[in-house]
């Protein structure tokens, strides 16, 4: 049986990063194990064809279960199945989330996660094309530029806001958040720069790294407390793989508790309803699933603009604002704009059209993540709550009218068409509610479910290894205590980073 220094389960976002970091000295032997194939899809490489990908076989292609407070909606929750994994089928915008949220998590106890700690990582990770400043850095594999030839009306969206009361913010990742822009995505040279493009095609040749596609991890291999090595099935063959060192678990919010669940490490009731063996007993496994959402607000065009071109996402720009009700330091709603209808029944009717989406930076919503069977192939049971707290509901709302009044703004004129979402009737806050009831999706950024922490539902500790083993750490999005204000995968970038680093702390004189 093959050993290895470290086992990467899981070559997305984080995973991609682990991997580099640790065969940089050219020795350290590390095996990444991917459930996906490569990402050789066309569709990957051109920034405006993501939505494509959304049901591929570059997919996980997962639904929450009927959700109670959205007309008992399943909710589509793509996931990348495929190197780079979500990195490769999201919409490509870069926020970091806001300098509060990372001195919350050293506030809930993890000492090392403030924003002045974790900056460092994402200046190490980028390269900026504006160049490096106190925020940004030059040096990094992960390209970060401008959109290209933005649209029209996007451009126009940052005039609106500025026109309504808010500042024009041209970097959400600098000083401050609040206001209004246009993102910046993680493109280079007009093609998407996943993570598996910036961190892992550059060293898929080194002799340490050992890569291995389509393989389905079923679980983890334990002697006592001792994490020893995983075992995987590809091309219906099951398989094993020691490790000498470390085993790093970056499946993703959704299948990294899935995984640690199938390996006995989990709550122990639920274990033991699905006949797998406890080792150890962690209620926490699962629980705390956050996730974003959007509502969109789109209207047809009166007229042709410059459209949005292929090498941007479908989100050109963006607001961030705190709301009346909110007095914290934070922004509470984020916008994103795009030149494009999307999000509403039948939309494809109507032509050309703008949209925007409202989404809570910090929504209130709290889901799990269980075991469906004892089956590896099986999907996790997921259930997110979106819209269960009324704060939630009222924020929304209050964006959606503050977008009519931003689209009400000179700057459209030229452009405005009929509103066809929620649609110019939909005026009191009853009818507001339904509409958004049944419209609302996620935002794509599920987190929290392996969280970070030293209290009793905590997962991993503040240097991401699981409590009660040795030899395991959970390194991706659901180590986050807290949702982020903001888009999920720079975040979960930097994480990688820091991980690494906490990983290699040991070996340092």
């Amino acid at each position: 049986m093959t050993q290895y220094d470290y086992i990467v389960i899981g070559a997305g976002s984080a995973g991609c990063v682990v991997a580099n970091r640790m065969t940089e000295d050219g020795e350290t032997t590390v095996l990444l194990l991917e459930a996906g194939k490569e990402d050789t899809k066309p569709e990957i490489q051109i920034p405006l064809e993501y939505p494509k990908l959304y049901g591929s076989e570059m997919d996980w292609g997962y639904f929450s279960e009927p959700e109670p407070y959205l007309n008992n909606r399943k909710i589509f929750c793509p996931r990348g199945k495929v190197l780079g994994g979500s990195s490769s089928i999201n919409s490509m915008v870069y926020i970091r989330g806001n300098h509060h949220d990372y001195d919350h998590w050293q506030e809930l106890g993890n000492s090392g996660w403030s924003y002045q700690d974790v900056l460092p990582y994402f200046k190490k990770s980028e390269n900026q094309q504006r160049g490096a400043d106190t925020y940004h850095g030059v040096d990094g594999k992960l390209s970060v530029t401008d959109l290209q030839a933005p649209a029209t009306v996007s451009k126009r969206f940052v005039e609106a806001a500025v026109a309504i009361g808010y500042n024009h913010n041209p970097d959400f990742n600098g000083v401050q958040q609040e206001g209004a822009g246009l993102y910046q995505l993680t493109v280079k040279d007009g093609k998407r720069h996943s993570a598996a493009a910036a961190f892992l095609v550059p060293i898929l040749k080194h002799p340490n790294l050992t890569t291995i596609t389509g393989a389905l991890v079923t679980r983890l291999l334990f002697e006592g407390n001792c994490t020893v090595g995983v075992e995987y099935m590809q091309h219906g063959q099951l398989h094993q793989a020691r490790v000498n060192k470390e085993v790093i678990l970056s499946a993703g919010a959704f299948d990294s508790p899935k995984l640690l669940m199938l390996s006995g490490i989990g709550d122990a009731e639920h274990l033991q309803a699905m006949g797998i063996p406890v080792v150890v007993d962690l209620p926490g496994v699962g629980q705390n699933l956050q996730d974003h959402f959007l509502v969109p607000v789109a209207h047809q065009a009166i007229q042709e603009f410059h459209p949005a071109i292929t090498s941007n996402g479908g989100a050109e720009a963006g607001l961030f604002l705190h709301t009346q009700s909110n007095q914290d330091a934070a922004p509470d709603l984020q916008f994103f704009f795009g030149s494009i209808l999307w999000g509403v029944p039948t939309s494809t009717d109507y032509g050309m059209g703008f949209t925007v989406t409202v989404s809570p930076t910090h929504p209130q919503n709290i889901g799990s993540v269980s075991l469906s069977s004892p089956d590896p192939k099986d999907p996790p049971i997921i259930r997110i709550n979106f819209l269960q707290s009324q704060s939630d509901m009222q924020k929304v709302i209050e964006g959606v009218k503050i977008m009519r009044q931003l689209f009400d703004t000179n700057a459209f004129d030229q452009f405005r068409g009929e509103e066809v979402g929620p649609g110019a009737e939909v005026t009191s806050d009853e009818a507001l509610i339904d509409y958004i009831r049944s419209v609302c999706i996620t935002g794509y950024h599920p987190v929290g479910t392996c969280k970070m922490g030293t209290d009793p539902m905590a997962v991993v500790d503040p240097e991401l290894r699981v409590h009660g083993v040795e030899g395991l750490r959970v390194v991706d999005a659901s180590i986050m205590p807290t949702l982020v204000g903001g888009n999920t995968n720079a975040p979960t970038i930097m994480i990688g980073e820091k991980a690494a680093d906490l990983i290699k702390a040991p070996l340092r004189v």
